[in-house]
């Protein structure tokens, strides 16, 4: 007897558009991680999730260690603007959870950067895009 193939969709019941957002960021976070690597970064953590939120990269590349979070939009500057206080607060937070988790990294330069994917086009990584002060 054949077996039936999982239905492909929103799981749990999930509304489309949420489902459609959530696999619009993985595609994101995974352009903008191959594109570090490309740029010489080494991906420590992807999607590390602490109760202060989640933190899209976590990379190092000599003595930097990159907290990056990730936007896509249709365009740059829409994606730029998504970066709110808050969120950076949230990261900056999750950071320091890392660094308490990671006490190793303490000795490295924090850095936090944020990566804008629009499509078709090569993501740009904005370095040092704000500091711990939001």
């Amino acid at each position: 007897m054949a077996r039936r193939a999982k239905p492909v969709g929103p799981v749990g019941g999930a509304r489309p558009d949420r489902v459609a957002a959530f696999r619009l960021g993985l595609s994101a976070e995974s352009r903008a991680a191959m594109f570090l690597i490309a740029k010489g970064y080494r991906i420590v953590a992807r999607r590390w999730k602490t109760p202060f939120g989640e933190i899209d990269i976590v990379a190092r590349r000599g003595s930097a260690l990159v907290f990056a979070e990730v936007k896509a939009r249709e365009r740059a500057d829409e994606a730029a603007e998504a970066v709110t206080a808050r969120g950076k607060r949230r990261i900056v937070a999750a950071a320091e959870l890392w660094l308490a988790h990671n006490p190793a990294d303490a000795h490295r330069d924090i850095r936090f950067d944020v990566m804008l994917v629009t499509p078709g086009k090569i993501p740009r990584h904005i370095a040092n895009a704000f500091d711990a002060t939001g």
